[in-house]
């Protein structure tokens, strides 16, 4: 069955074309050539089916794959530092399962293997993590930080670290904004299907628009347009609901030896896992919504390749938990459990003023575009310039990092807070850099990359220091980091 559900994996592209012209009878010829493409599809998929095979040696595994151009990849197993398994509905019907080998670097996985019955997949899986242990010299000798067991985590070698019942679930939901993700998929699915609606029915709608809004007082108008917001409001956070739901309804951490595991889903289950010493630096991460219910969230950067908006990819530790059980569970994992850092180290002073620059000119421009446009009453855009300064001034009270024997930390953000940080044993390239702006404010920033972070962003980046803090410190962590093995 394997040529089918590869069939299925292409045919998500054309599925909104393929439905408006079965249903809606469309006279485009852009759903005729769906079909043909789907037809193309299916042939590609069975093609795959019949020239895709693998083997498994004494200390790796073989896949050979193409006729006409013909590939044969040998994987060794102690370079796949991870086996996902990925069910969704329809493999769960057939007992089947797709299995994915993932490597560290690059930016896709080593196979991917569609369809395996799922008593092969676990075997495969078993296999490769037996074959693949690392060798005794590279085990990890640093004791774990013992620590009073809470009602989620249970601390220990080996073992369930956490769960997240039915009730977090629902806190999940109503704090992410997941549920636009849902209403946007609407919105451009509808789009798609070219809907009109008949001149009768829209005549009828304008008509009911031109009496509400003639009939109606401004106080009235107001207060249906209020009851209409926060019913959409109410409608996201069901779809986010909903979605947390199919997603980590039976989400478990899990510790076997030195890796950890998570498998989470409802209809589709989703097992991955990595070695703790893959992982390259951690996020906390606090919203308003999150202070409201006392819980934040743990993500996790590790050395696997796979895309950074994959849901496949290792990367939630807790999707939501208390402070409380984040800073036991990160303490858990790090060398010597030293989380949170006792002391936090400001930024220049004059921070606030180069953070409040990009609101301030932008209060500017709208005052000066309002000013052209209404005259003297364009000037109430000069209005923004204080909550600028203000917002400004929070971010740099807070932002702040900590640096250690082990560890290097940034904290940031004032409405949506965020605790950045990595070991120094995974610290890469360390880059100094200012803008003239910068300079002519005596200040610098410094970043630093670890393995498998996002390339599109600095996953820990410390800005706007004192130009001697940042030269004094960019001297003794390339020194420490120097000296250090680079473990990944």
């Amino acid at each position: 069955m394997s040529w089918l559900f590869v069939m299925l994996q292409h045919m998500r592209t054309f599925i909104v074309p393929l439905l408006a012209f079965l249903i809606f009878g469309r006279t485009d010829r852009n759903e005729l050539w769906s079909l043909v493409v789907i037809c193309l599809v299916a042939a590609a998929s069975v093609w795959r089916y019949l020239t895709y095979h693998y083997r498994i040696s004494a200390d790796s595994i073989l896949i050979k794959s193409g006729i006409l151009h013909r590939t044969l990849r040998q994987i060794p197993f102690s370079r796949i530092h991870n086996v996902a398994l990925h069910q969704t509905l329809l493999h769960r019907i057939f007992g089947v399962a797709e299995v994915r080998l993932e490597s560290a670097g690059g930016h896709k996985p080593e196979a991917e293997m569609r369809v395996l019955k799922l008593s092969d997949a676990n075997a495969l899986e078993a296999l490769i993590r037996r074959r693949g242990a690392v060798a005794p010299a590279d085990v990890e000798t640093q004791p774990v930080a013992a620590e009073a067991p809470l009602s989620q985590l249970r601390p220990g070698s080996d073992g369930v670290l956490l769960t997240l019942p039915t009730s977090e679930v629902l806190r999940l939901g109503v704090i992410s904004n997941r549920g636009m993700l849902v209403f946007g998929a609407a919105l451009v699915g509808t789009s798609q299907l070219h809907v009109q609606l008949p001149d009768a029915v829209a005549q009828r709608w304008s008509q009911a628009l031109n009496y509400f809004f003639g009939h109606f007082g401004i106080s009235q108008v107001a207060v249906v347009l209020i009851v209409l917001l926060v019913g959409f409001f109410v409608l996201l956070r069901l779809l986010s609901v909903s979605l947390a739901l199919l997603q980590y309804t039976g989400f478990r951490l899990e510790q076997q030896g030195r890796r950890l595991t998570v498998t989470r889903g409802l209809l589709t289950r989703l097992r991955t896992s990595a070695a703790r010493r893959r992982m390259q630096a951690f996020q906390l991460q606090e919203t308003v919504l999150h202070r409201m219910f006392s819980r934040r969230s743990l993500k996790v950067d590790t050395a696997v390749s796979g895309s950074h908006h994959d849901d496949r990819t290792f990367r939630e530790l807790a999707p939501v938990a208390s402070p409380e059980v984040c800073d036991t569970l990160v303490r858990h994992l790090l060398p010597g459990g030293t989380w949170p850092p006792s002391h936090w180290r400001p930024l220049h002073a004059h921070a606030w003023l180069r953070l409040s620059l990009p609101g301030v000119l932008l209060s500017l421009v709208l005052t000066a575009a309002l000013y052209w446009r209404y005259g003297t009453w364009g000037l109430l855009g000069l209005a923004w310039l204080l909550p600028a300064v203000f917002i400004a001034w929070q971010h740099a009270r807070r932002a702040g990092y900590a640096v250690d024997d082990t560890l290097v930390a940034i904290r940031s953000g004032w409405w949506s807070r965020r605790w950045r940080f990595a070991e120094l044993d995974k610290l890469q390239v360390l880059l100094l850099h200012r803008s003239p702006l910068d300079r002519m404010l005596g200040m610098a920033s410094l970043s630093f990359d670890t393995a498998g972070a996002d390339p599109t962003k600095s996953s820990l980046r410390l800005r706007f220091l004192p130009v001697e803090e940042a030269r004094e410190l960019l001297i003794r962590l390339g020194r420490e980091v120097a000296r250090r093995p680079l473990r990944w």
